[in-house]
């Protein structure tokens, strides 16, 4: 029986250890809301919009294993930084930003796919479960207004849960 064709998600010859920022995203094995929880301000109790409350991301006991895996991967790859995350119910969004190693330093900087499977390895291990479906979403950010539009999404992206396209109901 032929099994379907995945398509590549990496660009052809991109060397992913490359000094840059990269927007990341991982989904949940099965899109399974085993994260967090969004939680919704009561739309009778706010004023004007200007002083609206945003959505607030009630982490899970796994969503703190996330959490403090992303937070442990600079830790780990001193030359990586996470720019800013979400936690999200079924997936997570980061910006990853490899920074240019020391001059003379013999030790080249991780690959992208090194620290996300890393990373996903020690969260399903912690957690006990097969918790990530296979591979990851990223895409190399481009400049500082491409920057500053994926850090808003990131952002306002609890807010939008309902909209999302990775939304399932708890």
């Amino acid at each position: 029986m032929d099994r379907p064709v995945r398509k590549p998600t990496r660009l052809k010859r991109y060397d992913y250890s490359a000094p840059g920022a990269y927007f990341i995203t991982i989904c949940t094995r099965d899109r399974r809301c085993l994260l967090s929880r969004i939680v919704s301000p009561d739309p009778s109790s706010v004023g004007a919009a200007i002083s609206r409350p945003q959505a607030t991301v009630c982490l899970s006991p796994v969503g703190e294993t996330v959490r403090c895996a992303i937070e442990n991967i600079p830790g780990i790859y001193p030359a990586v930084s996470v720019d800013t995350y979400v936690i999200m119910p079924n997936h997570i969004h980061m910006i990853l930003r490899i920074r240019a190693e020391n001059p003379g330093r013999l030790i080249a900087a991780p690959t992208i796919s090194t620290v996300v499977g890393q990373m996903k390895r020690w969260c399903s291990r912690q957690s006990k479960i097969p918790l990530w479906q296979r591979s990851f979403y990223d895409h190399i950010v481009r400049g500082e207004a491409e920057y500053a539009e994926i850090a808003e999404y990131i952002e306002n992206n609890p807010a939008r849960w309902r909209a999302d396209r990775f939304y399932a109901p708890a």
